[in-house]
């Protein structure tokens, strides 16, 4: 046993979620994620990380590929068991619901909503073996909240990660096991490349701050509520959005 933490963090090939495991790593804790393939990220974090960093190729929203990850991440972690999980892994899709097709809604719904609870379900008995309780922390959007035109069933599925946090975490909360939503605004990643520059400073005007925000500002979050600082947080959905949703 290592006596360091072990956290899981979904969607690790790429973009905010491939930023978070390079910070944890540097922070020192022992990580795994899953992707559907390996990417470049995930071979930088592989020579980052070491024997601190486990990969596996697993597709978030499949039940037996998401239990087949987490059973592997745990044994890999031995003793150390599961400390935390980042529920990262996500996909977008934009159209107007009446055009839409429901086989992409599906999609949304099964990645984002559905594999967030499979992964919650497939570590919630690691994380209720240990003495000194753990975090499980989904990564949301102010659109959840907010709905946006063209983003019915993403704001769906958002949406249904916020409900997640607070049932889990009113569930989880006896055995000092925090469960928070970081609900993200618009973020400088791939995601918000898609952005036309007209639109992109539509946001920037409409933001008080008047930037989006970056990886780092939600890492920053991340980390804090994975630290023993944040012990009495739980429940909550916490924005990162540079004030655009005032």
């Amino acid at each position: 046993m290592s006596g360091r933490r072990h956290v899981i963090v979904t969607g690790g090939s790429r973009g905010l979620g491939a930023a978070m495991i390079e910070g944890l790593l540097a922070d020192g804790y022992r990580v795994s994620t899953c992707s559907r393939s390996k990417s470049a990220a995930i071979d930088k974090l592989t020579e980052l990380g070491g024997d601190d960093f486990f990969w596996q190729s697993a597709q978030v929203g499949e039940a037996d590929q998401v239990d087949a990850f987490v059973k592997a991440a745990g044994e890999w972690a031995g003793e150390d068991g599961i400390y935390g999980l980042v529920n990262n892994a996500g996909v977008a899709r934009t159209g107007i619901l009446a055009s839409f097709p429901n086989i992409e809604s599906e999609k949304l719904i099964q990645i984002n909503l559905i594999g967030a609870i499979q992964m919650a379900r497939a570590c919630s008995p690691y994380l209720l073996k240990r003495e000194d309780g753990g975090r499980i922390i989904n990564i949301s959007s102010i659109i959840g909240a907010r709905g946006y035109n063209g983003m019915s069933a993403y704001s769906a599925s958002k949406a249904g990660m916020d409900g997640l946090t607070r049932a889990l975490a009113r569930e989880l909360g006896r055995r000092q096991i925090t469960v928070n939503s970081v609900s993200p605004g618009y973020v400088a990643t791939e995601m918000s490349s898609t952005l036309t520059p007209p639109q992109m400073m539509q946001i920037v005007n409409r933001t008080p701050l008047g930037r989006l925000a970056t990886e780092q500002d939600v890492f920053e979050l991340v980390r804090f509520l994975l630290s023993d600082k944040a012990a009495c947080i739980t429940g909550q959905v916490i924005l990162v959005d540079g004030g655009i949703s005032c």
